[in-house]
């Protein structure tokens, strides 16, 4: 399936949460931000005949407090209803036929990790929730002296290839997957028999040779990092963060109603 069309299909349901709650739930901050939400509900809450005291009684504080709890339970339990209303709980994210990893999908984690053996190798890719676009411009973008930066949807991907004879130095890749597309952001030489963080890992990767870079590019190819791969990640993960999310609100909801 052509990554555009699993992108359109998958918005046509994650993008209404996407647009309103892609920067709450994963930002470091949220603690903040819901603790400024809680804060809010309380002021909203105070009874009128205590508006215009700088202070109010203990009592009059517990009564608010439940109040406040009791909209917070009610505002989340209303998200609970829309999300799962634009989940669908019998959907299933196919692997292509040439999916040649296994999946560790642990609920309640926010990454996914692929495996497999390859040539006396162990392949592991780390793959993180999706970085969503709902068609504003993404400021940050990826640099690269020869690269324009992207404004669509992508999924970060850490990619380690080790070797089988114990503590020999490992390859670890940093990718991000755009559609159709692959892109290296990094790569270094890790050695775990040492715990030197000035040790050289090696040049920018777009400091490499044109055709070195194509090496490195075909190197994760015929290790299973390839865009077919990569597209059906983009949609299970899409998929995974949405029941994540859903998931969370219940947590959230138990919580405050314990």
């Amino acid at each position: 399936m052509a990554f555009s069309t699993i992108l359109r299909r998958s918005f046509s349901k994650a993008a209404p949460l996407a647009t309103k709650f892609i920067g709450f739930h994963k930002n470091p901050q949220s603690s903040a931000a819901a603790s400024t939400a809680v804060s809010a509900l309380n002021r909203a809450t105070i009874s009128p005949r205590f508006a215009g005291r700088r202070f109010c009684s203990s009592s009059a504080a517990v009564v608010d407090g439940v109040s406040s709890d009791k909209k917070l339970i009610e505002v989340v339990q209303s998200e609970i209803e829309v999300a799962e209303q634009s989940e669908d709980p019998e959907k299933t994210v196919p692997a292509p036929a040439d999916f040649p990893f296994t999946m560790e999908d642990n609920p309640g984690e926010q990454t996914v990790t692929l495996s497999r053996e390859y040539d006396g190798e162990t392949i592991t890719v780390e793959v993180s929730m999706p970085n969503l676009v709902t068609g504003e411009e993404d400021e940050g973008g990826d640099e690269g002296d020869d690269e324009e930066p992207r404004t669509d949807s992508s999924v970060p991907l850490l990619v380690t290839v080790v070797k089988k004879d114990g503590n020999a130095p490992y390859l670890e890749f940093d990718c991000t997957a755009f559609p159709d597309e692959i892109r290296i952001n990094g790569l270094s030489l890790k050695n775990p028999e040492t715990e030197d963080h000035l040790a050289y890992e090696g040049p920018d990767f777009y400091d490499l040779d044109e055709n070195l870079r194509k090496a490195f590019h075909k190197y994760l190819e015929i290790r299973g990092v390839k865009p077919s791969t990569t597209n059906f990640l983009h949609e299970y993960m899409i998929d995974k963060d949405s029941k994540e999310y859903i998931r969370w609100l219940k947590d959230v909801k138990t919580f405050v109603e314990a």
